[in-house]
């Protein structure tokens, strides 16, 4: 798959597959909120935290709280995505991201097309108590240096 620049700081190929279209054979909507959640869990591998092992010891994990999506273009069945993020804003208990799905077109000026782009708005949370609490310190120093 050919692989462009990111946007904004960090992207992630997607292929589309038969399970990924609607009745109308165009991406469902709500499968883009999968492709975003894959690339900030993949996001977050490359920065060197893994979901697992934040939810066992310091026991937090990051939930959405809000979502803004803005869908422009429909993407289809075998089209070759890239899914990019960039972090917008570290706040003491919150993240907020930007995130795009683009999908090559050399008709487009740059040679690619934004299908989707979003805000994302992410909470830490006590995982025990599902209470929002401060982002860690050593999570914390390692985000905001990436914004």
């Amino acid at each position: 798959m050919k692989h462009p620049p990111s946007l904004s700081g960090f992207s992630i190929p997607v292929r589309i597959y038969y399970e990924d279209t609607d009745a109308g054979g165009v991406v469902y909507y709500a499968n883009y909120l999968k492709f975003f959640e894959r690339c900030r869990t993949e996001w977050l591998h490359a920065i060197g935290y893994r979901q697992a092992d934040l939810l066992r010891d310091p026991g937090i994990a990051f939930v959405v709280r809000g979502v803004n999506i803005n869908y422009l273009r429909p993407a289809r069945l075998d089209d070759e995505l890239v899914v990019d993020l960039a972090v917008d804003k570290v706040s003491r208990a919150q993240l907020f991201f930007r995130q795009h799905v683009r999908r090559a077109n050399p008709a487009v000026d740059g040679g690619w097309e934004v299908l989707v782009d979003a805000t994302v708005h992410l909470v830490c949370v006590n995982v025990a108590q599902m209470k929002a609490i401060p982002i860690p310190a050593f999570l914390r120093v390692k985000l905001e240096a990436l914004q």
